[in-house]
């Protein structure tokens, strides 16, 4: 009966223990749940703070790329700058040396027109003093300067160049030998004969038979008929001028030099 008596208060006192034991329970269940979700929190935070950090990071390198590769523009840009000024300054050396030659235009003008005048006429008195060889020709190229010389749509160094191509070709008439067909007044008989002219030192022609010879006589300012003898050497350099045959040695009659007064 005694033992009975005390079953009430043993089985509250029990209760009691579970209740206390089952809270304790349940608050270190809470406690976990609270710290797991701590580590969850800090590590979403830690995430979110890498993220930053590689968002700087990229953001950073990305600036250094840009650095550099503005520093390389301009390091170019300095190169090409030093590059320019030296050819802006020699284009400006250019133009002012461009500038005193228009300004000595008009001086070089007033002294190169009297200039080529008197190179033309002496070309003109220069052929009349010649032999006869290609008369037409060789004052029809004078009187072609004469003409270029006061047309205005001409330049000056055109013209300038034009007389001296005309000085140039008769310049080359004395180093060479030539072929041509001429029209002629033989004692007489106008006909027309082989032209064979040797530099400035003889002028031969030919009738196409051979039965005719002859040369311009320097003396008698004439045509004159050569012997027969010199008929094979004119035939001959005739067909070395047209390029029928190889050069070789021609003995032709040539003007003897005059003889200087007193001698």
């Amino acid at each position: 009966m005694k033992r009975c008596k005390y079953s009430s208060r043993c089985t509250k006192t029990v209760a009691a223990a579970a209740i206390v034991i089952g809270g304790s329970v349940f608050a270190q269940s809470a406690t976990v749940d609270q710290v797991l979700e701590a580590d969850l929190r800090r590590l979403d935070l830690a995430q979110e703070s890498q993220e930053r950090i590689n968002g700087v990071v990229e953001r950073t390198r990305s600036l250094a790329d840009d650095y550099r590769a503005i520093n390389k523009e301009i390091e170019g840009l300095k190169v090409y700058n030093r590059l320019m000024t030296a050819q802006t300054n020699g284009q400006q050396a250019t133009l002012d040396d461009i500038a005193l030659s228009m300004e000595q235009v008009d001086s070089i003008n007033r002294q190169i027109f009297p200039l080529m005048e008197r190179m033309i006429d002496g070309l003109e008195q220069s052929i009349g003093l010649d032999i006869p060889f290609l008369v037409d020709e060789r004052n029809r190229r004078v009187s072609d300067l004469k003409d270029i010389l006061e047309r205005s749509d001409v330049s000056v160094a055109e013209k300038f160049r034009k007389v001296m191509e005309a000085y140039q070709i008769e310049m080359d008439y004395g180093t060479t030998s030539e072929w041509y067909r001429g029209e002629l007044n033989v004692d007489g008989s106008v006909r027309e004969y082989n032209m064979f002219r040797v530099g400035r030192i003889g002028l031969y022609f030919q009738s196409d038979d051979t039965n005719i010879t002859g040369w311009y006589n320097s003396e008698s300012g004439q045509y004159e008929l050569l012997d027969n003898e010199h008929r094979n050497e004119v035939r001959k350099g005739i067909r070395i001028a047209r390029q029928l045959i190889a050069p070789e040695l021609m003995l032709l009659p040539v003007q003897g030099p005059e003889n200087a007064e007193g001698v």
